[in-house]
């Protein structure tokens, strides 16, 4: 299971994307600023950090700073969520070192795509480097999956929403939901944090 760490001072904000996330699959624990998500992160390293960038006591570019500096956490995907009006800060974190960036308001939809798209990328690099152990997967992956559904779950691994993903292949949104939840049953995955792993498989095809 993935190991999520949301840093955000918004307690609304914060729960919303715990929940989101939690109903997915994902391991997730909060810190309400940089100098508590610093402490939850040396208490255990997550595989992701979603982390705002204005917040109390310690700012998320501080603590992207800090994370940088320390070169056992410095390869963590780091994803800054940020309201529309800090765009500079957002070209600054990115700048940093930041991965990614998630604009404020956005839907379930958006940061599931988000995390999924850097997690496929974590994902994809590990599979590389142990391609042999996964020929059982490549082969339930080339007898259950279809070409078309190859091309959705390639499109979920990068990052793509639904919407993002229908317009790509020139088909409707039911249809990409449809795609999706097929998959999902033929490889046995029960929630939205194994189609990650799963897209890896698929780009080493």
């Amino acid at each position: 299971m993935y190991s999520i760490l949301i840093i955000e001072d918004d307690p609304s904000i914060c729960n919303n994307m715990e929940l989101i996330l939690q109903m997915e699959g994902f391991d997730v624990r909060t810190a309400c600023d940089g100098q508590s998500g610093l402490v939850r992160i040396r208490e255990k390293r997550p595989d992701l950090i979603l982390c705002d960038i204005l917040m109390p006591e310690m700012d998320g570019h501080t603590l992207l700073e800090v994370l940088n500096g320390e070169g056992t956490y410095a390869d963590i995907p780091f994803i800054f969520v940020t309201a529309l009006g800090e765009r500079a800060d957002v070209r600054r974190g990115m700048s940093a070192g930041a991965d990614d960036y998630l604009s404020k308001p956005f839907s379930a939809d958006e940061l599931l795509a988000t995390v999924i798209g850097r997690l496929y990328r974590l994902e994809t690099i590990r599979l590389h480097n142990a391609k042999s152990a996964f020929q059982k997967e490549r082969a339930v992956l080339g007898q259950q999956i279809s070409a078309r559904e190859r091309e959705v779950l390639q499109l979920v691994g990068k990052g793509s929403t639904s919407k993002e993903i229908a317009e790509r292949l020139g088909i409707s949104i039911r249809t990409v939901e449809v795609h999706r939840s097929n998959m999902m049953k033929k490889l046995n995955a029960a929630n939205a944090a194994t189609l990650a792993r799963w897209a890896g498989i698929a780009e080493l095809m």
